[in-house]
Parts: C-alpha cells; sequence; structure tokens
C-alpha cells in the first residue's frame, strides 16, 4: 500500500535538476572543510539528543554520530519537530499519506542506525510553520522539548545550524536552545549543516567565524550503515536536487559547536 502511494506521488514530481553552481560550491566547501577548516571531534560516550525539523534531517547530518554511539550502547534519543508534510510542494491530496511515509521511514532509517522507537518522538507541529508559531503555541513548543531534555538528562544535544537557510532548521536551533535555557541542564550543543553549504555563499552568510568552531567526526565503520539508512527515505532522495546527498556520504561529518 505505501510502496504504491509513494510510486503515485513522485510521478507527479519532476525530477530536480542539478545546479552545477551549488553542487561546486557545496563540494568545495565541504572538502576544505573536511581537508583544512575543521578540528577533529573525538568520539565521546556522552548521551545524546538529536533534535531534527524534518524526518530525514537527523539520518543526513547525524547518522554516523548516531550509529557510532548506539554500537557502543549509548543512549541516543531524536525528536522530530514538524509532520513533514511539505516536502512534496503543492501535489494535492497527498499530504496525509507523506505524513505517514515520512513517518515510517524515520522508524525504519533509525532502526537502521540503531535507535529504539521508544527512543523517537514526533512533536507533529505542521511542516513550515515553526518560525511563525503564535506565542502560545511556541511556549508550548519550548516546554515539550524541556520536558524531554529533562527526562533524557544528555550530555549532547545536536541541532541543525543556525544559519542552515531553511526556516525549519533555523527555528528549530532557536527553539531547542530556549528550551535548554528552560529545563536548567548543561549540555554540549552542536550544530549540523544540512543546507547551508548548498545554498550560503562563503563567507556571505556563514563567515570565518563560523568556520572557527567546525569539527569533524570521523564515522568510517559505520559509513555503510549510514549509507542504507539514508536510502530508508526513498520518498526524500526523489525530491532533492542531484548531487546533494553526495556530501553526506563522507567517511567524516561535520558539526559546529555552539554556546549552550
Amino acid at each position: 500500500m505505501q510502496k504504491t502511494t509513494l510510486m503515485k506521488i513522485q510521478k507527479l514530481i519532476p525530477i530536480n535538476l542539478l545546479n552545477p553552481i551549488q553542487y561546486i560550491h557545496a563540494s568545495l566547501l565541504s572538502q576544505w572543510i573536511l581537508n583544512w577548516g575543521s578540528q577533529p571531534l573525538k568520539f565521546s560516550e556522552a548521551s545524546a539528543m538529536v533534535f531534527s525539523p524534518h524526518q530525514d534531517d537527523e539520518t543526513l547530518g547525524c547518522g554516523g554520530m548516531i550509529a557510532r554511539k548506539r554500537e557502543q550502547g549509548i543512549t541516543v534519543a531524536v525528536t522530530f519537530l514538524t509532520d513533514g508534510r511539505g516536502s512534496h510542494g503543492s501535489v494535492p491530496n497527498i499530504q496525509d499519506q507523506i505524513i505517514q511515509i515520512r513517518k515510517q521511514e524515520s522508524l525504519k532509517a533509525l532502526g537502521i542506525l540503531g535507535v529504539a522507537s521508544s527512543e523517537i518522538h514526533f512533536l507533529d507541529k505542521q511542516d513550515g510553520s515553526l518560525p511563525d508559531l503564535n506565542t502560545s503555541e511556541r511556549q508550548q513548543t519550548i516546554a515539550h522539548i524541556s520536558e524531554l531534555l529533562k527526562r533524557y538528562q544528555p550530555g549532547e544535544v545536536y541541532v541543525p545550524h543556525r544559519k542552515d537557510c531553511h526556516k525549519d532548521h533555523e527555528a528549530t536551533y532557536y527553539l531547542v536552545k530556549e528550551a535548554i535555557a528552560e529545563s536548567g541542564i548543561q549540555v554540549e550543543l552542536l550544530q549540523y549543516p544540512i543546507w547551508v553549504f548548498w545554498r550560503a555563499p562563503l563567507f556571505i552568510l556563514l563567515k570565518l567565524k563560523d568556520i572557527r568552531s567546525a569539527y569533524r567526526l570521523s564515522i568510517t565503520s559505520v559509513q555503510e550503515k549510514k549509507k542504507i539508512a539514508i536510502a530508508a527515505y526513498p520518498s526524500q532522495i526523489q525530491t532533492l536536487p542531484r548531487g546533494f546527498i553526495k556530501r553526506f556520504l563522507h567517511s567524516e561529518e561535520i558539526f559546529f559547536k555552539a554556546e549552550s
């Protein structure tokens, strides 16, 4: 049933053409950071929480880290803030199906990475709405995140980059940052880039002071596992620009440290 629905959806969506300039920029920037512009990040045995605006961001940005920790028996919890309904644009009559498809894909991908379904949480905010939550909804979301933080007491928290060039991604960073302050716990906050390399010209949005906080984590031992987990998101792979996923298949993941 799900496979048939997905095939129908994909037929309605034009395959994204490769933007050569964006691809070259993203490739050069990520390679420069990996080879010269970052410091090695020592693997930590601290428990972790990953906050993902949509179902796939956690695997693209943090899949290797998640798999490494889980192979060591370290607790990793993942929270999705939105329902992901907007990934297929304005194609009619499919948003309810997309919500369910993406949820099932996330459970499968995280299962591959070693995360139990009991450690996966869905806040189900409407995709695209995070920057525009009214005061009550915003405080409710922050309170929910704060409760999860207090429940898990993680040593590390992973969020999208604060300049990630996507409104839900950037809003996730600030919602989680406020929740950390509200919870009163001490954590190391690390940002994972998804769109910033693709969309942000170097030194215009992403400046040297941002680059100085870049770290690289080796995921060689779980690289294949991450690749399989990414492939568990067929509904999203179809919609992403050609060449986009290639950056996430490296043997190292990039993180930017932030003050908590």
